[in-house]
């Protein structure tokens, strides 16, 4: 653990409570525990761990802070729920999964916890992207991107990683600069929603699927990145 954390009243609340949590739950696996969590599998909590991520995301857009706190909780028993699950195989446990993740922060946070110095968020996104190709031995750029994901996340994550070694499509595409000055002033979430769905609305009049069209462009640029890294 780096040094210079600030105490927080939050981490020390937060210790003895996902105790009992990480308890609870091999309690409730345990013999004479509860029959439906005794035969739950990695697989066949999968389509609980996609549900609690969308019942999230719904109680961040409504604003009820009292559903987000329930709906996170209900996202990290997911997240307990496997990690006992491989304990009870001998493959890892959830002092691991967190372990990895302290590491992980600290590892590509090195303008925090290190000596790096960055001028802004940018670089900080091309930094986290250089060091997890290099701590994941990673030798193409698409290596370990589900190609499962929706078209506009994996169009923002193939964006993110080409602009890792250097690949700024805004500013090589030169259209950018013309949707902003279009939006006025200001480039708004709402501004970006509208231009979003006229997108979509001058697709489906064309007779094109959005969907495939965006998968099939970010992987034609995902290519070109890849051959610029190598070149």
């Amino acid at each position: 653990m780096p040094a210079g954390l600030p105490d927080s009243k939050a981490a020390e609340r937060a210790g003895p409570a996902f105790e009992r949590l990480v308890a609870i739950m091999a309690r409730l696996r345990a013999p004479g525990g509860c029959p439906w969590d005794a035969e739950q599998t990695h697989r066949s909590l999968a389509v609980h761990l996609l549900e609690e991520a969308y019942e999230t995301l719904d109680a961040i857009d409504s604003g009820n802070m009292h559903d987000m706190a329930e709906e996170l909780g209900d996202l990290l028993l997911q997240v307990v729920f496997h990690a006992e699950i491989a304990q009870e195989t001998g493959q890892f446990e959830i002092g691991d999964v967190v372990d990895g993740l302290v590491k992980k922060l600290v590892d590509r946070h090195p303008h925090v916890f290190g000596e790096v110095e960055v001028a802004g968020s940018a670089e900080v996104v091309a930094n986290w992207e250089t060091l997890k190709k290099q701590q994941k031995g990673r030798t193409t750029l698409d290596e370990g991107l589900p190609k499962g994901l929706p078209a506009l996340v994996y169009a923002h994550k193939v964006l993110r990683r080409a602009s890792g070694v250097g690949h700024d499509f805004g500013a090589s595409s030169g259209r950018l600069a013309q949707l902003s000055a279009g939006m006025g002033t200001r480039v708004t979430e709402e501004s970006v929603g509208d231009l979003l769905l006229e997108v979509v609305a001058l697709a489906g009049s064309a007779g094109i699927d959005p969907e495939g069209a965006l998968r099939r462009r970010s992987n034609r640029l995902m290519a070109q990145a890849q051959e610029d890294s190598a070149g």
